[in-house]
């Protein structure tokens, strides 16, 4: 894998170029994490909006943000640019697969696999209290858990719970913004009831 030099990529707030998005296909981006937060958020994958512009969910239509807002994570909704703010909130982001794609269809059944060892891995060494997992499906495959809902999940990874919910893209048509937003508001309540 490679990683977008930080020339290459847009201004704050540009829109990427066709040039820095083909530029990003098969990039890496950084984590925003930090050990002991209370939730590490964990994307599929980065988009080429993320690859050329560094930031996770900085696709516009990406509904990540919104719901986080909403749902009361954040006091008011933060932009891409700002995601290393979340680590003041005891909040971070990951990925299951770090490989940039245009979609996460290009992913193959052994990168998630082996992308769930690696998180595996990440969450045992930063030990956040959850770990909340953006996608049913990317969850199940990186997991081997076929069955696997929305909620929390049955089995902890080390000491830290696992909860899953839906997929922010804006091509998930099961789930509105407040839809999302009501999902990632449970998870909120559920740590403040524990409290996380």
């Amino acid at each position: 894998m490679t990683r977008t030099p930080p020339q290459q990529r847009p201004a704050a707030g540009a829109r990427p170029t066709p040039e820095q998005l083909a530029a990003a296909q098969d990039s890496t981006i950084e984590d925003v994490a930090a050990p002991g937060l209370r939730v590490l958020f964990c994307g599929i994958n980065p988009g080429l909006w993320s690859g050329a512009t560094g930031q996770h969910f900085a696709r516009p239509g990406n509904r990540f943000w919104p719901a986080l807002h909403r749902s009361g994570f954040t006091p008011r909704q933060l932009r891409p640019d700002e995601q290393r703010e979340l680590l003041g909130f005891g909040l971070g982001i990951t990925n299951v697969v770090a490989r940039t794609t245009a979609k996460a269809s290009e992913l193959t059944a052994e990168e998630y696999r082996e992308g769930g060892l690696a998180l595996e891995a990440r969450v045992r060494r930063l030990r956040p209290r959850t770990l909340a997992v953006l996608g049913i499906g990317a969850y199940r495959a990186a997991f081997g858990r076929p069955r696997a809902a929305v909620g929390p999940q049955p089995e902890p990874i080390g000491g830290t719970e696992v909860w899953l919910l839906p997929n922010p893209s804006g091509l998930n048509a099961h789930y509105t913004l407040d839809g999302l937003a009501d999902e990632f508001r449970a998870l909120r309540e559920h740590l403040e009831r524990q409290g996380k």
